[in-house]
């Protein structure tokens, strides 16, 4: 039986053999999509190759790309544990051709490889094609249905028409997209398993995607031919594996085997003598330490938002599932040189990573577990309450309550309710999470007049500020409209050398002059995407005519000290604790800075005493600062 390293080496070995360049697998957290909270899918580094935006100096890859995937259609995170196949984290095999083969090699090589290297029988395969779409106007893939009986060996009636749903792949609303062609097997023992495809059944499952990119949709939803076909397939590693281990689950190979055998250690218990009960809570920290261990190695935190709430999610509930093993203390973290020792040959950064992710898990579990059983505590209280009051709904005040004061994510709170038999109130507690988002909003509101209506007197028909503050600290100009709000004027000048408040460095203050008249300037702020000066005013001078505009240079001078200083402190910091360490906010001001960062742990006096020595020592080496204008892309 083939080991998961010998199935990942032959994938790769094989394309290699037909001149596919390996191309490491790129990181789970993406540096270069905003558009993504993780990787999920092997294409997400050659995206810019199918929008035409770049190249690559070869035709054909092949890769075995690391991919989280935590909601969508197929992806529910309550599944996750409770089914074979469903992951957080997952490998994707895939091989790409760009501009160069297209239907009849990917056709061909993925049945090579499926039934000669892998000895996979050809009658368990079946290939689903695209059927066509009226909407589209497009006609059935007679195309790939044709390559399938002519450059193959399989059985004619096993090669299955779907429809745009299943076969048809898209990058987004607009972009690259065209038909594709599913390989699916049929493990049932009798081989009965034919009207199972694309059934959602655990015995008859999608092995590999090929896609045939040969259209792109405009913004009318209309498509049209792309100059150049390529080629983009994915094949879940864990689910072939558990297909050539012949065994029917995935946490049966061994991917999962060693990390569930670790767990068990752990916990005193055998993962092959497992209750019920206890077998789900294996699965989900198997599966959610992998998670873990991956996203952290990437550069990824726990924390309140986006990508790090997600991990925070996934780390709690694995504590959560862990209870139920009897692990009370932290526990996720021991499991982490499992994961390493089976997959740091194929992605070498998680062995140098090894301690820092251990640090970082245990440090999140010991701040979670103080609060853990209180929770679970005050839940059971709620669950008995509804019970006596013959109810079956946790309202959703209570359910944020569990996730204001105790950490709980809703979706533990659903599925602790849900092992009781309960439901939650999802509308009434995203309604308490609004207001909360409100009273949030409000609170660290500035009295910029953003959101407010503000009755401008225009001056110049059509104009519009410009930012000339970079190279002048003083602009001759004219106003382009002024308005009052209380006792101060929201002036905003054509050409202005005044830097409105934004990436956390305050406004610039100075004074607007004219014909016989002088308005101090005491903050500026961007509204609309124009600078605004505020000029506490009681009268209103002549705005028409030129002014001049002057900005407190000595003030924008310290300001500019301190911009460069909270750069110093982030490379201090990055050297001091690590390399995870990134700006989640600032203020710079003349006489002070503040730098927001996340780190996993409180740092220790010592490790300030050096942060700052570092910072002073690079200010007394007075280095030389250049500025300069680039593109943004560059």
């Amino acid at each position: 039986m083939k080991t998961s390293k010998e199935i990942r080496s032959d994938f790769i070995r094989f394309f290699e053999e037909h001149q596919h360049t390996f191309v490491p697998s790129s990181p789970v957290v993406p540096h270069d999509d905003p558009t993504l909270l993780f990787t999920n899918a092997g294409m997400n580094q050659f995206k810019d190759v199918f929008l035409e935006k770049g190249s690559r100096p070869y035709k054909r890859a092949a890769n075995s790309q690391k991919c989280i995937r935590v909601s969508g259609k197929h992806n529910d995170l309550e599944e996750v544990g409770h089914d074979n196949y469903h992951h957080t984290y997952f490998e994707m095999l895939g091989n790409w051709s760009f501009g160069d083969y297209f239907k009849k090699e990917a056709i061909e090589w993925a049945w090579k490889l499926l039934t000669e290297t892998w000895g996979i029988p050809k009658e368990r395969l079946y290939a689903t094609v695209f059927g066509g779409d009226q909407s589209d106007g497009l006609a059935a893939d007679e195309e790939a249905e044709r390559l399938w009986t002519e450059v193959t060996d399989i059985d004619p009636s096993h090669v299955v028409r779907f429809g745009k749903k299943d076969n048809f792949w898209e990058m987004g609303e607009t972009g690259p997209c065209g038909p594709c062609s599913e390989i699916h097997i049929d493990m049932t023992p009798d081989l009965s398993g034919g009207a199972l495809v694309n059934g959602d059944s655990e015995q008859v499952i999608e092995i590999w995607n090929l896609v045939f990119i040969q259209f792109n949709r405009d913004g009318d939803g209309k498509l049209h031919k792309l100059p150049a076909k390529h080629v983009d397939t994915g094949m879940g590693f864990e689910r072939i594996v558990r297909v050539l281990q012949k065994v029917s689950s995935n946490y049966d190979t061994d991917v999962f085997q060693p990390i569930l055998k670790a767990i068990g250690e752990i916990a005193g218990l055998d993962y092959a003598r497992a209750s019920a009960e206890q077998k789900p809570a294996f699965q989900v920290i198997a599966d959610h330490v992998r998670m873990l261990t991956f996203s952290i190695s990437d550069g990824a935190l726990p924390s309140n938002e986006g990508r790090g709430y997600v991990l925070r999610r996934i780390l709690r509930r694995a504590a959560r599932y862990g209870r139920k093993l009897g692990l009370r203390d932290p526990f996720i973290y021991q499991v982490v040189p499992a994961v390493v020792a089976l997959n740091g040959e194929a992605f070498p950064e998680i062995v140098d990573k090894q301690d820092y992710v251990m640090e970082v898990i245990k440090a999140e579990e010991e701040g979670f577990n103080k609060t853990l059983d209180r929770g679970i505590e005050i839940f059971q209280g709620i669950a008995e309450d509804l019970s006596a009051r013959g109810q079956n709904t946790i309202s959703g005040e209570d359910a944020f309550k569990l996730y204001d004061t105790f950490g709980f994510p809703l979706d533990l709170t659903r599925v602790m309710a849900e092992e009781k038999g309960l439901s939650v109130d999802e509308a009434a507690f995203e309604t308490n999470m609004e207001a909360q988002r409100r009273r949030a909003r409000q609170a660290g509101k500035f009295a910029t007049a953003e959101g407010q209506e503000i009755d401008w007197q225009w001056l110049v028909d059509e104009g519009e500020s410009t930012f000339v503050g970079y190279d002048n600290h003083r602009a001759s100009t004219r106003v382009v409209k002024f308005a009052r709000q209380g006792d101060q004027l929201l002036v905003v000048p054509e050409s202005t050398p005044f830097y409105a408040e934004s990436g956390g460095q305050v406004g610039d203050t100075g004074t607007l002059s004219g014909d016989g008249w002088e308005l101090a300037v005491t903050d500026t702020q961007k509204i609309d995407g124009e600078h605004v000066c505020f000029c506490p005013a009681k009268t209103q001078p002549d705005f028409k005519g030129d002014i001049t505009a002057t900005v407190d240079a000595a003030r924008r001078a310290r300001i500019t000290y301190n911009h460069t200083a909270t750069h110093l402190l982030h490379a201090a910091l990055r050297e001091a604790l690590g390399d995870h360490i990134r700006q989640a906010g600032s203020l710079v001001a003349p006489d002070y800075l503040r730098f927001d960062f996340t780190h996993f742990k409180k740092i220790e006096p010592e490790e300030l005493t050096a942060i700052e020595k570092r910072v002073n020592q690079k200010i007394r080496e007075n280095l030389p600062v250049d500025y300069f204008n680039t593109d943004f892309n560059t």
